[in-house]
């Protein structure tokens, strides 16, 4: 069950550590998060790092997730104290809204600056974040060129560098997933949104609990995209099988390739293909 998904890399341990000791060269801390997943994609870890520095949480792939939702985790985070900010990295939508709020949040420290006879400076920002949220491509939008390599996968960032982003600096950090997840659920979430390696879990039934919530909630994003008839409470193997026959994924013997099936669905789902959904309220 999704209860086994576990990943905690060598690496994540080391950048931990590493996150600890820079916190203390920051004025501010952006948290990223995946839109779709709020509360899944938000480190309980960094939370009890960052202490009472300024937070800003950044709900990215905006683009990806239920817009309505979105608007109602913004309204929720707000009513917690904290500032969010709705982005699309990949266009840029909402991303020139960070750098203003940042000032805003670490106005005190910047007068206390002056008033003790230092010399101005600009904010210092740590960037943080769980894998594959879209960190590296937003820095990459902040600052108008590739600063930080991307991808979409995984731990793609390994090391630490200072970008400056406007009137203020950034810190960019390696993604770091916590090492158990309490909650099955938060795993899969985690797992149907990309945040763990593939190679850890059991992507048929990662692709069919998600097939199981697609049916239940938004079924027309099923037959609408594979022109399959929905039977009445179906198990996650027949939609998988309903999907990869519909496909053409068929394995000899004349079975259907379950795993094909099941990739293809994440794809969809990841890539928005299938429409724009949050898997969680708030």
């Amino acid at each position: 069950m999704t209860k086994d998904i576990q990943w905690f890399p060598g690496h994540m341990s080391k950048a931990r550590r590493l996150l600890q000791e820079n916190l203390k060269l920051v004025d501010a801390v952006i948290e990223v998060v995946d839109a779709r997943i709020p509360f899944s994609s938000r480190n309980p870890l960094l939370q009890k790092t960052v202490g009472l520095k300024p937070l800003l949480v950044v709900l990215n792939k905006s683009d990806l997730a239920d817009p309505e939702i979105t608007a109602l985790w913004e309204r929720h985070l707000a009513s917690k104290g904290l500032e969010a900010i709705a982005v699309d990295s990949v266009r840029g939508l909402g991303a020139d809204r960070i750098a203003p709020r940042i000032k805003h949040m670490t106005g005190k420290k910047t007068i206390s600056l002056g008033s003790s006879g230092r010399l101005p400076r600009p904010p210092r920002c740590m960037i943080v974040g769980i894998p594959n949220v879209g960190k590296s491509f937003l820095i990459n939008r902040l600052v108008g060129k590739k600063a930080a390599r991307t991808g979409n996968r995984p731990g793609v960032t390994r090391g630490q560098q200072w970008v400056r982003v406007g009137e203020i600096d950034l810190l960019d950090t390696p993604g770091i997933l916590w090492p158990k997840f309490d909650d099955p659920e938060v795993g899969y979430r985690l797992a149907v949104t990309g945040a763990v390696k593939e190679q850890v879990l059991d992507v048929e039934e990662v692709a069919g609990k998600l097939a199981g919530w697609l049916a239940a909630n938004h079924p027309q994003s099923l037959t609408a995209r594979y022109k399959i008839v929905l039977p009445d409470s179906p198990e996650p193997e027949m939609l998988l099988e309903l999907i990869g026959e519909s496909r053409g994924l068929i394995q000899q013997g004349r079975k259907v390739d379950i795993y094909k099936a099941a990739i293809l669905l994440l794809k969809e789902f990841r890539e928005a293909t299938l429409g724009r959904y949050t898997l969680e309220k708030p």
